[in-house]
């Protein structure tokens, strides 16, 4: 064989060899993304699974608030329809979620006897616990999308990721609503 037919089929070795790994990182990066947003999953299941415990507690204190404790179940019922296959879907009903449980936090400020009930402050404990899990596994997905959405628009992986049928991973947001300041009054 000559040089040049040797330079060759070097080259295409190593242009296939290129390829291979652009493909296998993109599909790390979006394997990792979908596990990162089944984290989440998991923790709003976790969560869910809390708030009828929750409820249950202040119902036994608190009979007249009944429409707060309808819309944290109604709440509890979409976050768990959602699902972790849509992001924004899951980001709605996790923020709804969210809202109804600040509504019966604020209710529990008026029971001081239920704020002292040892069930209530281990189940709030609790659900702090996963809230924080919550805020860690949206920030650990987002920094998947992030990467993974990098890799698609670096050289030389931007020739290559639309045609192996990649697209950008969509990013966890917040709702309008819980980005403003909360108003505070005494």
């Amino acid at each position: 064989m000559s040089t040049v037919m040797i330079a060759v089929l070097v080259f295409i070795g190593l242009l296939i060899l290129l390829v291979v790994g652009i493909f296998n990182r993109l599909i790390t990066l979006k394997v990792r993304t979908g596990e990162a947003l089944s984290q989440i999953d998991v923790q709003l299941k976790l969560r869910a699974d809390l708030v009828p415990n929750l409820v249950e507690t202040v119902k036994g204190y608190a009979a007249h608030e009944k429409t707060t404790l309808e819309n944290v179940i109604k709440a509890r019922n979409m976050s768990q329809a959602a699902g972790a296959l849509d992001p924004a879907k899951a980001a709605a009903a996790d923020n709804m979620l969210s809202g109804a449980l600040k509504s019966l936090f604020a209710i529990t400020e008026n029971y001081p006897e239920l704020k002292a009930n040892a069930n209530f402050i281990m189940l709030q404990t609790e659900l702090a616990g996963i809230e924080a899990k919550i805020a860690y596994a949206r920030q650990f997905y987002n920094e998947c999308v992030m990467a993974y959405n990098q890799y698609q628009t670096s050289m030389p992986a931007v020739f290559f990721a639309a045609a192996f049928g990649h697209k950008n991973g969509i990013f966890f947001q917040a709702e309008e609503a819980d980005k403003k300041v909360p108003e505070v009054k005494f």
